[in-house]
């Protein structure tokens, strides 16, 4: 029998519970989110009332621009992704007594794909697979990356996760080691990674990106910024380098990318290269996607380097299936292993997600029944998603004191807005955030919900805000009409 202790919690405020923001983990406490923060918690009650009272607001509908969710905008799924998905979900359908029946309904190379799955999946998509994935799909992925860059790639330095937001959230786990460590994050950058930073005791080493160069980085800069960190005591570890940018859309230059590169390998720091945005680049001929890996490569650089990609983006868009995978590059094998280890106690990534990674870094092949319709709903979309961000691009620079760079990849633009000072003084006196405010107004004029600057980072004094450009073709000229009328009824408002 275990001895009786008598324990006693003190209690702050006016709660009666012991569990209260006091006695909680203060790193989690402090975490902030902005994609879903208040102005997406605010646009889910607007969505809520006109449900029950269509004439509550002077629009019909919320359109959440706030996060790059394409499904919720209404974007297509792919076919042989569902229906490789929807066999696997219920095999039963492959069955010989059921298979006439379903080869009305699905594509002959739709059903080989399951059969093939289900045959390395284990028989059933509800049991777990291995720790760090299914082997055959790693191996499908190290294939993919071999292809795209033109150097060698192995599944045993793969792991599938849930999303690459599982896979950064493993990697920084990983590094930080103490609270003296730190993390260098572009600003402005995905919340995702200030949240994690936050949530593990880390700290943020920041470096901005330049609006006036397309969102390039200055790596000279980031030099001084590494040394200033660490001799103020913070062990400098890992850079973030988002390629294609989100919040931003820009794409890196090759030559800025070799000196990162470069930069990481003479400073001794951990590169994390978050790519999920690498099939969304929409001006190719001028800014392509370059790996950092093949970037790497090329050099002959001994950087150690994690890399990630995700179903969530591209033309997939499967937000919901949580499917993402990281690559180690010249990681030590005792430290693969505690790597292996972190994705044991997780016990696996979500199986319908892997087998969507699968499709997406093997698609269907020229012969196959599906290959055309395949590439004709990814061209489908990508044209569409790049007609959209040069109209919308168009539109917020033809605004009153506003500008934007084109999106030359992701899915978002970060228009800058030159606040009037009346607003910023209004601002000031009530204690509001100017670019929250502009922006909780924006969602209660018209129903789109973006998310403020201030929630990736922005340069002192400068003041933008992130919409996504995924609304559905026919909705963007009533989208471009409700924002245009908003803003000028804001600058007429608030003109000195």
């Amino acid at each position: 029998m275990f001895a009786k202790t008598s324990i006693t919690h003190s209690t702050s405020g006016t709660s009666s519970k012991y569990l209260d923001l006091s006695s909680v983990n203060q790193h989690v406490v402090k975490m902030e989110y902005a994609v879903r923060g208040a102005l997406p918690i605010r646009a889910e009650k607007i969505q809520s009332q006109l449900r029950s009272d269509p004439s509550a607001f002077d629009f019909k509908k919320v359109v959440f621009c706030n996060i790059g969710n394409p499904q919720q905008l209404e974007q297509k799924p792919l076919t042989f992704l569902r229906q490789v998905s929807s066999l696997v979900e219920y095999p039963e359908l492959l069955k010989e007594h059921n298979l006439n029946a379903t080869k009305m309904l699905f594509a002959p190379d739709s059903i080989q794909r399951a059969v093939d799955t289900l045959s390395f999946v284990g028989g059933s998509v509800g049991a777990y697979s291995g720790s760090t994935g299914i082997l055959k799909i790693r191996e499908n992925v190290a294939k993919f990356i071999e292809k795209r860059d033109g150097f060698p790639s192995s599944a045993d330095g793969i792991q599938l996760t849930n999303g690459a937001s599982g896979a950064v959230e493993r990697v920084l786990e990983l590094l930080i080691s103490d609270p003296s460590v730190g993390v260098m994050i572009p600003i402005p950058q995905y919340p995702l990674y200030t949240a994690s930073l936050a949530r593990f005791g880390a700290r943020a080493v920041q470096y901005y990106l330049n609006e006036g160069s397309d969102w390039g980085m200055d790596v000279s800069d980031l030099y001084r910024i590494v040394e200033k960190a660490r001799s103020e005591g913070t062990d400098v570890k890992a850079l973030v380098v988002i390629n294609p940018g989100n919040p931003t859309g820009g794409v890196l230059t090759k030559e800025n990318m070799r000196d990162i590169v470069q930069f990481c390998e003479k400073e001794k720091i951990v590169l994390l290269a978050d790519e999920v945005y690498q099939s969304n680049v929409y001006y190719p001929q001028e800014k392509p996607f370059i790996s950092f890996k093949k970037v790497a490569c090329e050099l002959n650089s001994q950087v150690e380097m994690f890399s990630f990609h995700s179903i969530s983006k591209g033309m997939i868009g499967e937000c919901g299936r949580r499917g993402g995978y990281l690559e180690m590059y010249n990681i030590d094998e005792e430290v693969r292993a505690i790597m292996y280890k972190m994705a044991s106690v997780s016990l696996c990534a979500n199986v319908l997600g892997q087998i969507a990674i699968d499709i997406m870094v093997n698609p269907p092949k020229e012969g196959d029944a599906s290959y055309e319709q395949y590439n004709s709903e990814l061209d489908s979309i990508y044209n569409s998603l790049k007609s959209r961000s040069i109209r919308l691009a168009e539109n917020f620079n033809k605004q009153e004191n506003m500008s934007c760079n084109r999106a030359e990849g992701a899915m978002y633009l970060f228009p800058q807005i030159m606040l009037p000072p009346k607003f910023l003084e209004m601002c000031k006196q009530e204690g509001k955030s100017p670019d929250q405010e502009y922006s909780m107004r924006m969602l209660e004029s018209t129903g789109v919900c973006v998310v403020p600057g201030s929630g990736f980072g922005q340069v002192p004094g400068t003041f933008h805000f992130r919409c996504t450009f995924l609304p559905k073709e026919e909705d963007f000229d009533g989208f471009i009409s409700t924002f245009d009328k908003f803003h000028k009824g804001f600058m007429n408002e608030f003109r000195s």
